[in-house]
């Protein structure tokens, strides 16, 4: 996987419905970012996304990570010098925190729509990386 498609927040860009090509995909994605979160904003024209360290489309326009990560001009959050900083503690999750925190809303969620959904929530290794990479954790934390 190359840095590239790990966003600066250390989500899975490479993983995410939002990047595919096909709006029955993005529409699944929305669909389930719906039940979850209860994003009523996004569709699958405007979800559409080429990942976040790209200049192109993005998914989420709300983002406070990006937007400062490229100001500071940082390759990651986990390197600035304010980590952990409010624009991106709510990103840190995993899937398994997320059925924890959100499990009175997968009710009517379809295995599908959490996998789309859920994909790119492998952020903590990436994030993890970053911070021994950085000297902010020890190296045999990356064992």
């Amino acid at each position: 996987m190359s840095d590239e498609m790990i966003g600066y927040c250390g989500y899975r860009c490479d993983q995410c419905a939002a990047r595919s090509d096909d709006p029955e995909i993005r529409q699944k994605l929305v669909d389930g970012w719906r039940k979850i979160f209860g994003h009523e904003m996004y569709t699958a024209e405007n979800v559409r996304c080429d990942g976040c360290r790209g200049n192109g489309r993005l998914a989420d326009k709300q983002c406070q990570a990006r937007p400062c990560a490229v100001e500071r001009g940082v390759e990651s959050c986990a390197r600035c010098d304010d980590f952990v900083c409010d624009k991106v503690r709510d990103l840190f999750g995993s899937r398994e925190t997320m059925l924890i925190y959100r499990h009175k809303r997968l009710a009517n969620l379809t295995r599908e729509e959490y996998d789309l959904c859920m994909s790119q929530f492998d952020a903590l290794p990436n994030l993890v990386r970053q911070l021994v990479k950085a000297g902010k954790l020890p190296d045999w934390v990356a064992e």
